[in-house]
């Protein structure tokens, strides 16, 4: 009975798997596009040779060359604290006064290196664990933007410029405070919803380690990737009279720079090396790339409204990218 029960799911296997055997699948996609190149391997030989794609070229190369070591360094450190570090000792470390943890929490992010993808996680397991909101958001904040990989990356990127690392340390440390501050003086608890636990909940320490290294190179290297295509673009291709024009004007020029980080939503470990190359701009303009690109952009808010509720982020996102942009100004005008 079961030899004749078996038979037929054999030869339906066959049937199946050539009905299935026309769809696209990635061996197919890959021959495809190496047979695609081959083809036209002429055109994109003289299009690369164009001075505009060499210069293209060059910039996009750097930009990725500089930037990936401290991209990989950050990415591993971010997911050994994240799953080795347990979320209780941040409870005990901080004050029990919210005025007090709020600059606590801001300065912890000084010596724990990760970027904006591990920090939303890490603050929702803050909450969690009983830390109060308004600390757990400065943490969320400034982790990204003042720890060692993030200020050692950005001396490296502007070794003219070294008062830009204390810049970017001073503004975005001031921000995250302040706005852990305000959310503790005007928030309110129904604003925020109840973060989910981690998706590594209950896996061992190598598959949460290796799956915390996968999901962060995979979301940092591909923005990486995205941003320094847009620097490059922006120098190759764009107008030099258009970007001198919004170079020249201060507000048009800060205004720009600190959407524009919004909307590559470049790694923290990376974004230095990306608006390095934008000299055309000032250093304050760039110093608002800085600050604003780790606290707030694209994917940020979606990690954000994932976490904490859309009605938080709909509410932190703007006011974090005002308080931002005037913290940048004021702290450009004072140090640079």
């Amino acid at each position: 009975m079961t030899l004749t029960k078996a038979a037929p799911a054999r030869a339906e296997r066959p049937d199946a798997g050539g009905s299935q055997g026309w769809h696209f699948n990635s061996s197919l996609g890959l021959t495809m596009l190496l047979v695609l190149v081959v083809a036209v391997q002429g055109p994109i030989r003289r299009a690369l040779s164009t001075p505009v794609m060499q210069s293209w070229t060059t910039v996009f190369v750097a930009v990725v060359v500089q930037a990936l070591p401290f991209l990989v360094l950050g990415v591993l450190l971010s997911a050994v604290i994240a799953v080795f570090v347990p979320p209780s000792f941040f409870a005990r470390a901080l004050p029990k006064r919210p005025a007090l943890a709020v600059p606590v929490a801001g300065m912890a992010g000084a010596v724990l290196p990760g970027c904006e993808c591990a920090s939303v996680p890490v603050a929702g397991a803050l909450v969690r664990r009983g830390v109060t909101p308004a600390a757990a958001l400065a943490f969320l904040l400034s982790a990204p933007a003042i720890n060692p990989i993030v200020l050692t990356a950005t001396a490296v990127a502007f070794p003219r410029n070294p008062e830009m690392v204390f810049a970017r340390f001073g503004a975005s440390l001031f921000v995250a405070c302040a706005m852990g501050w305000l959310w503790q003086r005007l928030g309110h608890t129904d604003w925020m919803r109840a973060p989910a636990h981690p998706s590594f909940d209950g896996a061992g320490k190598g598959a949460a380690f290796w799956g915390s290294v996968r999901h962060d190179v995979m979301h940092a290297g591909g923005f990486l990737v995205i941003g320094a295509m847009a620097a490059a673009t922006l120098k190759a291709v764009v107008p030099a009279a258009w970007l001198h024009m919004a170079a020249t004007n201060p507000v048009v020029s800060v205004l720009a720079l600190a959407i524009l980080a919004v909307l590559l939503s470049i790694c923290s470990e990376a974004d230095a090396f990306v608006v390095s190359s934008l000299t055309q701009f000032s250093l304050t303009a760039r110093l608002a790339f800085l600050v604003v690109g780790p606290m707030i952009d694209l994917k940020l808010f979606a990690m954000q409204a994932g976490t904490f509720g859309r009605g938080f982020a709909l509410r932190f996102a703007p006011a974090t990218f005002a308080m931002a942009v005037l913290v940048s100004v004021l702290v450009g005008t004072v140090l640079l």
